[in-house]
Order: structure tokens, then sequence, then C-alpha cells
């Protein structure tokens, strides 16, 4: 059967997904991010990358690299925004992008208001220290605080129907981070809005159970 490599994520949230999800704890971490020049095909673009580093293999390829100690990568695209990964290992892909190439668990991978990172997990439940690292997505620091803003702006200008429908089409995928910065800016609102003498907002009103998607479509590259 003719292998196909999928690279052309249909929505942001499939592109979000599966590096966090499938990439990340696999120890692709090292990356370049990249946008297709204006005028020239993505297409192109893709066949160009993936062919010259190799990286349309088998699973039992990438487990001899890893073997060999070598490193395995992978590429992936949204619209004109792509990014290659890499795990550990030797590649010409470290001596030939040297200056681009970001690790991920430094520096967060920042794409359409989200921000992507590896990082130890925090405090479970009980309270206790979590040191497994964990794929960390989070809603970019900009787009975080003028999200803040903007809410705080209307907690008393607007009615608490429609700050309630704010919250819910909210076009971010709920990942635990990006949870906990939702319910940060609710508490603000409520915090105005009860010293104002306001009805408060549930916290039902928050997209809280994250969907998941297909990365890509049946049939596509």
């Amino acid at each position: 059967m003719l292998r196909v490599y999928r690279a052309i994520t249909t929505s942001v949230e499939g592109f979000v997904q599966q590096i966090a999800c499938c990439y990340l704890r696999h120890g692709y971490w090292f990356y370049v991010k990249g946008r297709v020049p204006s005028g020239k095909s993505p297409e192109a673009i893709d066949e160009k990358l993936i062919g010259k580093y190799g990286i349309d293999v088998s699973e039992s390829t990438r487990a001899r690299r890893k073997k060999a100690g070598r490193a395995n990568l992978q590429y992936i695209r949204h619209e004109s925004m792509f990014v290659i990964l890499a795990t550990k290992g030797e590649h010409r892909f470290f001596h030939e992008e040297a200056n681009l190439i970001r690790d991920i668990r430094r520096v967060p991978l920042r794409y359409a208001g989200y921000s992507i990172s590896y990082k130890p997990g925090g405090r479970k439940k009980d309270g206790s220290r979590d040191d497994k690292w964990h794929a960390h997505v989070a809603i970019d620091r900009e787009q975080y605080l003028d999200l803040r803003a903007w809410f705080a702006d209307r907690a008393l200008r607007e009615s608490q129907e429609k700050l309630a429908l704010a919250f819910y089409q909210l076009p971010l995928s709920p990942y635990a981070p990006v949870r906990r910065q939702m319910l940060t800016m609710l508490r603000e609102v409520n915090r105005i809005r009860k010293t104002a003498g306001k009805r408060q907002l549930p916290c039902d009103i928050l997209p809280l159970r994250r969907r998941v998607v297909r990365p890509f479509a049946s049939g596509v590259r």
C-alpha cells in the first residue's frame, strides 16, 4: 500500500492538537517555524522540505534512526504557516537551520493566539509535585492580556447574557492552561460586577471540555 505522509492540517485546532498531543510527547522538541512566501506554491514548499530532510519515512525507519542516534523529523503546515520539528540526534537539519532552530522547552511556539511549549506538569490534584513533562498549550500572553482587558472593560457595560455568550464563543480549545486563564478572566469580571452589585456569571458558561478534532483531511498530504 502506498504510504501518504500527512502534513497539511485543516484547522488551527488540528495544527495545535497534532503538535501538542502527538509530536511533543515523542520528543520532537526542536523546531523551525516558517511561512510560505507570497506567490509561492505551498505544495511545492511542502515537497521541497519533506524531500530535503527525508521526513517521509516509515515508522520502522524512524525506529532504526533513533536506535542509531540519528534525529527524526516531522513537517506540518496550516495555511501559509509551516513548522519542522526534530528529535535530538544527528541530522543535517541541525547544521543547515542552526540559526533558526528553537527548543520548545525554552521558547514556546506561538501561532494563532496560542503558545505551545513542553514543561513539567506543576502540581497534581492532591497537591504533590508532578515531575513528568507535558505539552503546555496556553493563550499567548499578548492575546491573553488583550482578552482580559476586553472583558474587564465590558464587565459592567454589557448584560450578563452578552458576557456569557462572549466567554462561550471564545475561539480557543480549552487545554488545561487555557481553562485556567479563562477562569482567571471570569473571576475578574465577577469581582468587578460584585463590587457594583451586579449578578455573577456562573462557571458553566465557559467551554471547558476540549473537542478532539481530525487534524488531517483523509487522502490529503
